[in-house]
Formats: structure tokens, sequence, C-alpha cells
């Protein structure tokens, strides 16, 4: 067997990783933008982080129907029309009329958004070899944060032009993913007609497996923190802060992906090669550290610094989760509803972060949210070393056709 980082990247995944880049630096783009977008039509702090609380819940409701989208359709076809729902309703953002608007097309927004993430998630694990599942889930973390990088700094430029202009930037880099894919990618995937014949995993049959259950774990804290509280209070603590403003939550949400992004070279390829828990449980550690007093950083240099270390601590943990998850379901077997409920598990995160932590904001102020936020990535570490006891070690072969390393 070749050494992992001498192990080809497919075709393919280079296409989703461009597909990613386009996807990511238009997300990056309204990141900054969104709550205060919200906040321009008379709302408070809760209300303002309910606009990425509504895209959650739309994504938790209908994660459901994607495993069975995904088999009918394939992943090819079922990742084509998520990416083109998110970009109506991008459009519909840049054009509403008031905060209810922003609410119902935001919404329209999650059903895509959770019909392109879990269909890409069926394409990784189809598509990347084995030995190297840890290098192609940092390959294609790195192309959404670099997307992250460049967005937020625009978003934030073109904020001065008006809150609608970066949703109608989105919508045209959704649009042009969605041609990457058509043209580049075709035929990958599997079946695009006939209904996929592989062996299916069974929810009930994961979530017997320790491991896959540790993930809905981590999984949910990570969404509380990075699709949550990350993206909808940074923003608010920043414009409410009279020694940081609003363009320091771009600088800040930038300086997050660019040392995520730029340690990512380098997790991906140790996860691949010490194994998956350890590397996990070191990414959550320093990530629930550094939010722990982040709500109390309002000097500039300790908010950005701070930012940069919590990215460092996630760029651990997204290659260990994806790398795991490939390796409970394997290539040859359609993990559909297995993939779906781990989306749901960090859609859950993200409505607990951006709902109990905006309440608390709002209530004893961004310090204790962020200290919340910390202690829940901390406690994501139980389960791992619980599972560390029971199999006696990090590298025992898992109950769902895997590797628990």
């Amino acid at each position: 067997m070749r050494a992992a980082g001498r192990v080809p990247i497919p075709r393919e995944i280079w296409i989703l990783v461009v597909a990613a880049l386009l996807i990511a630096l238009g997300f990056g783009l309204v990141a900054p933008v969104l709550p205060q977008y919200a906040q321009s039509f008379n709302v408070g702090v809760a209300a303002a982080s309910a606009i990425v609380t509504v895209f959650a819940v739309t994504r938790l409701a209908f994660a459901p129907a994607t495993g069975p989208l995904m088999a009918r359709f394939g992943e090819r076809k079922t990742y084509m029309a998520g990416l083109l729902v998110v970009a109506i309703s991008s459009l519909g953002c840049a054009f509403a009329q008031g905060y209810a608007d922003l609410m119902l097309w935001r919404a329209v927004g999650g059903f895509g958004s959770v019909t392109f993430t879990v269909s890409s998630m069926g394409l990784m694990v189809r598509l990347a070899p084995p030995e190297a599942r840890g290098r192609t889930s940092g390959l294609y973390g790195s192309a959404f944060l670099l997307g992250n990088i460049c967005g937020p700094i625009l978003g934030s430029l073109l904020a001065s032009f008006g809150f609608r202009i970066p949703f109608l930037i989105y919508a045209f880099m959704l649009f042009a993913a969605v041609v990457v894919v058509a043209v580049f990618l075709r035929g990958a995937g599997g079946r695009e007609v006939a209904e996929d014949a592989r062996p299916r995993v069974l929810l009930s049959e994961a979530l017997r497996n320790p491991v896959y259950r540790a993930l809905l774990v981590t999984g949910f804290a990570n969404g509380w923190t990075n699709f949550g509280v990350r993206v909808s209070l940074i923003p608010l603590m920043a414009a409410a802060m009279p020694t940081l403003g609003v363009a320091m939550s771009g600088m800040a949400l930038t300086l997050y992906a660019l040392a995520n992004a730029i340690a990512q070279q380098f997790t991906g390829r140790f996860v691949d090669a010490v194994g998956r828990r350890p590397v996990l449980m070191l990414g959550l550690l320093v990530a629930g550290l550094a939010n722990l007093g982040f709500g109390w950083a309002t000097m500039p240099w300790l908010f950005l610094g701070v930012s940069a270390v919590a990215g460092v601590g996630a760029s651990m943990i997204m290659p260990a989760m994806q790398a795991q998850m490939a390796d409970l379901i394997g290539a040859d077997r359609n993990g559909g509803s297995a993939l779906s409920t781990y989306s749901m598990a960090g859609d859950l995160g993200s409505i607990g972060g951006t709902l109990l932590a905006g309440i608390i904001a709002e209530l004893l102020g961004f310090g204790w949210a962020f200290l919340v936020t910390g202690a829940v990535l901390l406690l994501a570490i139980i389960p791992w070393l619980v599972l560390g006891r029971r199999s006696g070690g990090p590298n025992q072969p898992s109950q769902a056709g895997g590797v628990d390393r």
C-alpha cells in the first residue's frame, strides 16, 4: 500500500473542490452582513440570530429526505438541485421587503443547503481513496475556507453599497458552481437514473456503533460553534463593542478561516498518519479553550488572536470527523440515512447555538454566550475518551466497516 501522501487525488475530487470554493466564496460574502441585514428591519439580537436558526431548522426538517433522493437520482443530480435551490433563495433574500420575507427565503435556502451538503458527503465517501480520506477531507475543507477567507473581507466592503449586493453575488457563485458540476462531473457519483443498488447502511446499524454516536455528539458541538455562534454572534459582538466595530467582524471571520485553511494542509495528513480519534480530541480541546474567553476579548489584537487559535482547533475537527464517517460507511455502501442523520446533528447544534447563545448574549452578555460555547466543545471530548477505554486503544476495528483510529 502506498503512503497516504503519495495516493493521487482523483479528478472528480478536484471538481468538487472547485465547486466548494465557489460556494464558500459566495457564502463568505453573506456571513458578515446577514445578522446586520436582519437588524436593518428593526429587530433585536435574538431575532437577528434567528435568521441563522431558521436556515438550520429547515435543514433539519428536510435532512431525512436527502437519503432517498440520493438513492433515486444519484449524488450528482441531487447536489446540483440543492445548489439551484440555494441560488434562488439567495436572490429572494436580496429582494426581501421585510424581516418576514428574509426569514422565508432563508428557510428555503436551508432545504437546498442540506440537499447539496449531504450529497457532497456521499460523493466524497464514494470517490476519496481510503488511504487518503483525511487528506481529501482537508483539501475539500480548505476550498471552503479559502472562500471564507476572501468572502468576509469582500462582504464587509460591499456592505457599504447595501446589504443586498452580497446576496446577489452569492446567487451568481452558486449558479457558476452548478455549471462546473454539470459540465465536468458528468457521470461521476454512480447511477444518474437507476436506483442505487449498493448495500445500504441502516440507521439502526449505525446507531449501534459507539463511534457513530460519538460523531453525532461532535457534529452537534461543531454545528453549535462553527455554523451557529460563529456566524451569528461574532458580527453582532464586533458591532456592539466600541473597541472593535463592524469591520473587525469580517477580519475575525477571515483570520479564523485563514488559520483553519493553513493548518488543514497539515492536519488532513496528520489524520491519515496517526488516526482520527486523537486528532479530533485535540481539536476539540484547542477550539473549546479558545471559545471560553472569546466573549471577553474586546481588544482588537486579542479578538483576532483568539479567532486564529479557534481556527487552528477547527482545522483538526472537520477532516477527522469526515474521514471517520467515510471509514464507517465505506465506498461500496450507500450511507444516505447515516449521512443525513449526521447532518441533522450539526443542524441541531446550530439551532441550539444561535437560539440559546443569542438569548444568553442578550441577557448576560457576549462573554457568557461564548463561555457556554467553549463548554459544549469540551464536553464533546467525553464520548471519545470513553470510546478509547472501551476499545483498549485508538486503532481497534470499528463495528460498521471502517477503522476507528
